[in-house]
């Protein structure tokens, strides 16, 4: 039988528990800074804590001129300030832009949750690149949600059937395209997996909670990217084995480069590491 899923509930279970974690002082949190750049959104608290958000491009059809592009984000300009719950209320408004940045402030508060309360019943590895030190499981079918160069690469090494599941087939390469897999086979796919790698762009489409619904029984399963780089509880509940996120240590730094175009390549070790956060007693990376 089928799992019953609502898309976007992994996201209001994130807030839910910061929430608990944080408490009144939720409320006197708020944004300090906020950029909106080519492959990255990202947002700095005025406790210092920063995370970031992949910026959905594509999703925006509307930016095409000044008149449309400022329907947009109707509120650039005056988000410097803005209690950070503000961001979260905003989420689910439709507005992919407005979502990005509630995402990106989700995991800067995840990472003020850290610090106030670090975990005891997971663990954050620093340091930890989660794709490039995955292990594969044996002769196990591994599918493959979005294009993930490095997984993708060491998979076309290994030699093995493997599926990519994907939006877009023009962001794969030619000798790639015999494992593509359109959106509307994904059921069929999803649960023949023994290891699942999810790009954590999935929070954004509000498609994640139907791929985990769909796992199989016992499948290791890894959410990857800075997107999801916050709280891992509604993961874990999901079957979710790992996520491969990032740790911001120096905010302005970060939204520095984002400003200019920059992505994980620029920033990585530049204001931000790579961090592994795992169940106890879960490691599917060397």
């Amino acid at each position: 039988m089928e799992r019953i899923y609502h898309p976007g509930d992994i996201l209001k279970e994130t807030r839910k528990a910061i929430s608990t974690v944080l408490g009144d002082s939720l409320e006197t949190l708020t944004v300090e800074r906020t950029v909106m750049g080519l492959f990255f959104s990202g947002v700095k608290l005025n406790s210092g804590e920063g995370g970031l958000c992949f910026t959905p491009i594509k999703s925006i059809p509307e930016a095409v001129c000044c008149p449309s592009s400022a329907r947009v984000m109707p509120a650039s300009g005056r988000l410097e300030g803005r209690k950070a719950t503000r961001f979260l209320d905003e989420m689910f408004s439709g507005n992919p832009l407005k979502k990005t940045l509630g995402i990106a402030v989700l995991n800067a508060l995840s990472a003020e949750c850290w610090k106030r309360q670090p975990p005891e019943d997971y663990r954050i590895t620093d340091g930890v690149d989660a794709l490039e030190d995955l292990v594969f499981p044996g002769d196990g079918f591994v599918v493959v949600v979005g294009a993930l160069v490095p997984v993708i690469k060491a998979l076309k090494s290994r030699g093995k059937p493997f599926a990519i599941l994907e939006l877009d087939p023009s962001t794969l390469k030619r000798d790639e395209l015999e494992f593509f897999v359109p959106p509307e086979k994904g059921p069929e796919v999803v649960p023949q997996a023994d290891l699942l790698v999810i790009t954590g762009t999935t929070l954004i489409n509000d498609t994640l909670e139907g791929l985990l619904a769909r796992r199989k029984p016992g499948a290791k399963i890894i959410v990857v990217g800075p997107t999801a780089s916050m709280l891992p509880d509604a993961f874990f509940r999901r079957g979710v084995s790992t996520l491969g996120g990032i740790r911001v240590t120096d905010a302005d730094r970060v939204l520095n480069v984002i400003a200019e175009a920059g992505s994980g390549y620029h920033f990585f070790g530049k204001g931000a590491e790579r961090v592994a956060i795992e169940q106890a007693g879960e490691k599917i990376h060397k």
